[in-house]
């Protein structure tokens, strides 16, 4: 397993070790001795998944009060992943860091509490498995408009397909204060 930090502190890219063999292809989507020793020490308590067609964009979403950091796979199809730093105070707020995930390449991003996150689909469908830190709270959801000129994400879909839920999120310039989370560094 290769884990490599991307731009953002916190953000790992990980590359799991595939063994192919005549009958396809077996790997270990996590392991929790592995990951903690690469720094990645989080206990999972739920995991979920998604089922999307091509140029679904997913986000971005957060959670506040009980934040969840997020193991994120494609274990099917492939997707362009995306991660935020929404973290007051932090250094790069504001930054992003995206990489493509997919059945072929079986790469994962952690994705850590104080980020936003959401991908979109570039296959013609795409099996999208994330574990997560905390539980899900609908009270604790938020998000961030996906097209925020502040942040300039460069998605790879030109007339992406949104639920009017996504649609309507702020941007990171109207968000209040009290629903982003804290830098803590």
């Amino acid at each position: 397993m290769r884990v490599t930090e991307a731009d953002l502190p916190g953000v790992f890219l990980i590359e799991p070790r595939l063994f192919p063999d005549e009958r396809g292809l077996f790997l270990e989507t996590y392991h929790a001795e592995r990951y903690g020793i690469s720094g990645l020490a989080d206990l999972f308590v739920q995991d979920n998944l998604s089922f999307s067609r091509k140029g679904v964009l997913r986000g971005l979403h957060y959670q506040i009060h009980r934040a969840q950091g997020k193991l994120v796979t494609a274990v099917q199809g492939k997707i362009f992943d995306v991660a935020v730093d929404i973290r007051r105070g932090s250094p790069t707020f504001g930054h992003w860091f995206g990489a493509v995930l997919s059945s072929d390449n079986f790469r994962q991003m952690f994705v850590p509490k104080g980020y936003a996150h959401g991908f979109c689909v570039l296959s013609d469908t795409a099996t999208v498995c994330y574990k997560c830190t905390d539980f899900y709270s609908p009270s604790g959801e938020r998000g961030l408009r996906w097209d925020d000129p502040r942040l300039a994400i460069q998605w790879p879909v030109e007339e992406p397909i949104i639920s009017d839920k996504d649609r309507m999120y702020p941007t990171l310039e109207t968000i209040s204060e009290d629903d982003l989370p804290s830098f803590e560094g």
